[in-house]
């Protein structure tokens, strides 16, 4: 039986998961494809790109989407929330800023409002503000995050939560780490990385080879790749990604300055030809939870049963 939550009941999901929003990886395609296995799908809204938000709009327009936006960007383009509503989204996502101007718009549209958070001060400025989940990610999650560890981080959001329900996030990429997150109080998870290698993800199919073959042990947190992709993060936030030859040389200090107008075209470059010994393949800790490709039903359904199976079994395994 599938396990319930309110998320899920409130949601009317068939699992309380749902797809990261995964810029230049969560399209139309995959947020579709959770969505129809029976979670919730978000569509990457990144750095704000209008014709690009329109085109994966369309490739899930039969079935129920949220997107999610980077809060920082969406400011310098609040238009494209209006985008999204016009759309009729299921749900919004709003990480790395503060949610206060979009919370009206999205609850006039009858929109619930998902706010991802790093910290328990900011969590708990996210529910005086109006969110209606909280999304808690720990630091093991890929790309931008912070520094606190889902494993303190989630129960803590969760004692200060109240009715809020709280969601995990960061390092959860199997039905072991899905079941202790609701074990420690989750009411459904956030993947990122598990579907990083879905078949409908728009991950490069080199990057996806990549990152089955790699360990959480060769991610590591920096600003280098924002620099090389010309992004001005604010603080606290850094990219975790996998490390490559650009990063060794780079921390090595060979005088790189990724900054540069001509490092940032090589960087370009790389990204575009799938030269990942200098672009970034941008997955979390979980990356040694990853198997194979495969269509992001099958992997959802894995994630689910196993962590079913485990929350069934718990009890009779452990000796006091």
């Amino acid at each position: 039986m599938p396990i319930r939550s309110a998320i899920a009941d409130q949601l009317g999901l068939k699992h309380p998961f749902l797809g990261a929003p995964m810029a230049g990886v969560a399209g139309g395609r995959l947020a579709a494809a959770v969505s129809r296995a029976g979670g919730l799908g978000f569509i990457g809204g990144g750095y704000g790109n209008r014709a690009d938000l329109h085109t994966q709009l369309q490739l899930s327009a039969d079935v129920d989407v949220g997107v999610g936006f980077i809060t920082w960007a969406l400011d310098k383009d609040p238009q494209l929330l209006d985008i999204a509503v016009e759309h009729g989204i299921k749900a919004l996502f709003l990480s790395f800023g503060d949610i206060k101007p979009y919370v009206t718009k999205a609850h006039e549209a009858g929109i619930p409002l998902f706010a991802q958070v790093q910290t328990l001060k900011d969590a708990k400025a996210a529910i005086a503000q109006g969110a209606d989940f909280i999304i808690a990610q720990g630091s093991e999650a890929g790309g931008h995050g912070a520094t606190r560890g889902t494993l303190s981080l989630l129960p803590s959001v969760v004692d200060h939560a109240g009715k809020t329900p709280v969601v995990a996030a960061g390092g959860i990429a199997d039905g072991r780490t899905t079941a202790t997150a609701f074990l420690l109080g989750a009411q459904a998870v956030v993947c990122g990385t598990a579907l990083f290698v879905a078949e409908e993800a728009l991950s490069h199919p080199k990057a996806k080879d990549i990152a089955i073959q790699a360990s959480g042990d060769d991610t590591v947190r920096s600003n280098l790749f924002d620099l090389a992709r010309g992004l001005d993060w604010p603080a606290p936030y850094t990219l975790r990604a996998l490390r490559n030859s650009y990063y060794d040389q780079w921390i090595a200090g060979d005088g790189t300055n990724p900054a540069a107008t001509k490092a940032q075209e090589a960087y370009a470059h790389a990204v575009q030809y799938g030269d990942f010994s200098k672009a970034a393949v941008i997955v979390g800790e979980a990356t040694d939870m990853l198997k194979k490709r495969a269509p992001a039903a099958d992997i959802i359904a894995s994630i689910m049963d196993e962590a079913e199976d485990r929350l069934l079994s718990a009890p009779n395994h452990l000796t006091p």
